[in-house]
């Protein structure tokens, strides 16, 4: 019997091909993509987030993409009220709902039904915790995190500061870290986790190859024309790997061949950190090579699953 509420989850590091293998699944299995990146949902970050084209998107239909303006800041609360409306939505049409990114918090808060941990905000806290970021550096800040809560500091980029000041805020007001007031109440859908994974070496080599291409297509005429809009270099948004060292560039506080440089060392260490969101050892993720030909083995896994045979192994 064809599963009545079925998720596809479609993840693994960034520029291993997520987008372009998806896309024929989806066509497929009379999919919709939900977008599982945290900053696709902005406006004008087109370029240096990969986002799908128009064409990609005609051919499928993609949800979460182009839905705020990057001065907006969404949490992980607010995507996740957002995605499962969609993916109800999606249900609800008789369609299959495919995730698809590379955000891990995203992703797990979904798939595992996180529920945030409480409310916890001192503007006093938050002053002096945001003072100690712009005067001594936001590593030393992350650093006060690894002594409280590593689990979080594992897992949260050094550079993004709001994130660490949340979770420094939970454990100074609460007195527990953060990563263990997650609560779980696993959503009502039956998933399957396909991995897509590559050799460090080339991954590393496609990633730099994207960065090139990226610059040659515009991305450095894409933040200019962000900063012209008026959103500061400041903004939480245009943290994203890239994105501020361009701004940079363009204000003057770096060259052009230093931010490359830049852009490519912290890409690297993103596909680190998401290691740490996707286990190559987790059981309940099925990984696949990104090599020509894939899309056919996972199409096999996934029309079993479906069907609801026992085994979807590939």
């Amino acid at each position: 019997m064809r599963k009545s509420q079925p998720v596809i989850a479609i993840l693994g590091p960034t520029a291993v091909g997520k987008t372009r293998i998806s896309i024929p699944l989806a066509e497929r299995f009379e999919g919709e993509i939900v977008s599982v990146d945290s900053r696709l949902i902005y406006r004008g970050m087109d370029i240096g987030t990969a986002k799908p084209t128009l064409e990609e998107r005609e051919r499928v239909t993609h949800h979460l993409i182009d839905v705020t303006e990057p001065d907006d800041t969404w949490n992980l609360a607010k995507y996740s009220d957002a995605a499962l409306s969609v993916i109800h939505d999606i249900h609800g049409r008789g369609k299959v709902p495919f995730l698809v990114g590379g955000t891990g918090q995203y992703l797990r808060a979904i798939l595992e039904g996180w529920t945030p941990p409480p409310s916890a905000e001192s503007p006093g806290l938050r002053e002096k915790l945001e003072a100690i970021a712009a005067n001594k550096g936001y590593d030393v800040l992350h650093h006060q995190l690894q002594e409280v809560d590593p689990a979080s500091a594992e897992r949260i980029d050094p550079r993004n500061v709001r994130r660490v000041i949340r979770a420094l805020e939970i454990f100074e007001m609460t007195g527990k870290p953060a990563s263990l007031q997650r609560e779980k109440n696993p959503p009502p859908f039956e998933i399957l986790r396909i991995g897509l994974t590559l050799p460090r070496p080339e991954l590393y080599k496609r990633i730099d190859q994207r960065i090139d291409w990226m610059i040659e297509a515009g991305w450095i005429e894409e933040v200019q024309e962000l900063i012209d809009s008026g959103y500061s270099p400041g903004l939480p948004s245009l943290s994203a790997i890239g994105y501020a060292q361009l701004a940079a560039y363009l204000c003057g506080e770096m060259d052009l061949s230093s931010a490359v440089v830049e852009i490519r060392r912290l890409s690297r260490q993103f596909v680190r950190r998401q290691a740490n969101w996707f286990k190559a050892d987790d059981p309940e993720i099925q990984w696949f090579d990104a090599e020509a030909g894939v899309e056919e083995r996972i199409s096999a896994v996934i029309e079993r699953w479906l069907s609801g045979s026992a085994q979807a192994s590939h």
